[in-house]
């Protein structure tokens, strides 16, 4: 009569993973795993990172769980259908109700439900993975448990949404006792010398960025009390001790009120652990800066997507270019390192706004960034903009959205080379910023690197 908990991800299965290897804990199967213990129900992790598809079905087959509970999102979807059908056509594992949940599912309901599986959870799963699983205990009417959805008569019947949390202060912590966190303290000690553990402080985000999904925790600001993070935050060094924590949170700066209020809890409880976090530009001015660097932030990513106003503006950003650039050539200045996020290929890029991006990166000069070709999430403003000219469609099945295309200013294959332009040309700026100390091999590799890229991109256009 238990639940399992688990997910599709298997680490030694994902070779860019592999061999970048900073895993975290699946932190939203956690929360609900510490709700469900509150509720005094039976329930066990099986979390799959450093594990396989056997093993994750040999714990099912000994566990014979009433329910069997797995997060999906877009980049786990093929496995968690492979686990599905598995459990669905072996009568060794018990023929458990089979529940899925996560950001893939509230916008391909039936494609997920025609796999088999019994529910589906849109939203937050604390309370409705409760209630869902009281009603299929007692077996009584399904139809009260409000945000899920299932199938009868081969047609979707979706229940009325889920009220979302108001009061997060109620929620009980993550449950990481359930299982190894050790395994995660030493990869990253092996790999990298120092860990790293995850928190989340708030629920949803409340801008507008097209290509963004607000599946799960919708277009809204909710927020746990700083005490009560700053509390998590001392149970963390006492119990794991981790080097660094990673705030996971969309916009950790969107409030000042709370960032004082959690500087302010963070010297009264005299809890201080390395931390870094993600942020918008316009949330962060000269006192934000100083109130986290005091608190122990070493690091904020803050995101930018292009360098183009033009391409920011199409994305309903919201943000001055020149204010991100700002933002993140003060919080260098303060001594707090940057990181932020480039998205090539959003529909009317062209070769000006890739230019303007690499411009924007040589002044931001951020410490670290990241570069992705866009790609439409569905349930999106970008995919619905996009649907129409869409000119790649794999079987839904045995892919991702990631390998969804459509029409762009020019070919697919532009954008790749694009993202080789970018990243050795603004790394070769920064080699050549070095001066004196500049790795002169280097720099002329990262140059010709940048010149082919570019001659790569005009024969592909």
């Amino acid at each position: 009569m238990s639940i399992i908990l688990t997910h599709g991800y298997y680490l030694q299965e994902d070779p860019i993973e592999a061999k970048i290897m900073k895993p975290y804990a699946p932190l939203g199967l956690l929360y609900i795993s510490g709700y469900l213990n509150e509720q005094k129900i039976e329930n066990h992790v099986f979390d799959a990172t450093f594990s396989n598809r056997q093993e994750q079905l040999d714990f099912i087959e000994n566990k014979k769980p009433l329910m069997v509970a797995i997060y999906a999102n877009l980049m786990t979807k093929i496995n968690v259908i492979k686990l599905v059908k598995i459990l669905l056509s072996e009568e060794k594992y018990g023929f458990p109700k089979i529940v899925l949940g996560g950001p893939d599912v509230t916008y391909n309901l039936e494609n997920y439900l025609k796999t088999g599986l019994h529910y589906i959870i849109i939203g937050e799963g604390e309370q409705t993975i409760s209630e869902l699983y009281e009603v299929i205990s007692k077996k009584t009417d399904i139809t009260k448990v409000t945000g899920i959805a299932y199938l009868e008569n081969d047609q979707v019947v979706k229940t009325p949404p889920r009220v979302k949390m108001k009061d997060l202060s109620t929620l009980p912590l993550p449950n990481r006792e359930g299982i190894a966190i050790e395994k995660y303290l030493d990869t990253w000690k092996t790999h990298h010398g120092k860990s790293s553990m995850t928190i989340s402080t708030q629920r949803g985000c409340p801008y507008t960025c097209k290509w963004c999904s607000t599946a799960v925790y919708g277009q809204s600001y909710r927020r746990r009390p700083a005490k009560l993070v700053v509390e998590e935050m001392g149970m963390l060094q006492q119990n794991y001790k981790p080097d660094s924590i990673w705030f996971v949170d969309d916009v950790f700066t969107v409030s000042h009120k709370w960032i004082k209020e959690f500087h302010e809890e963070s010297q009264k409880q005299n809890i201080k652990i390395p931390f870094e976090c993600i942020t918008r530009a316009e949330r962060l001015n000269d006192e934000i800066l100083q109130l986290l660097k005091e608190a122990g932030c070493f690091r904020i990513w803050i995101g930018a997507e292009s360098g183009s106003q033009k391409i920011i503006d199409a994305m309903d950003r919201r943000v001055d270019v020149t204010v991100v650039k700002d933002a993140i050539i003060k919080t260098n200045e303060i001594g707090i390192e940057t990181g932020t996020f480039i998205m090539l290929g959003y529909p009317g890029e062209d070769e000006n706004d890739i230019k303007e991006t690499i411009s924007y990166l040589k002044k931001a000069n951020p410490t670290h960034f990241t570069i992705t070709i866009a790609y439409p999430i569905k349930g999106t403003s970008l995919y619905s903009e996009i649907e129409k000219d869409i000119i790649v469609q794999p079987e839904w099945e045995t892919s991702t959205d990631r390998q969804i295309d459509f029409k762009r200013t020019y070919s697919r294959k532009y954008y790749d080379y694009a993202v080789r332009k970018v990243v050795n040309e603004v790394n070769f700026h920064k080699e050549v910023l070095k001066g004196k100390n500049r790795n002169t091999l280097k720099v002329l590799k990262l140059k010709t690197k940048s010149m082919l890229a570019s001659g790569l991109m005009i024969v592909s256009k």
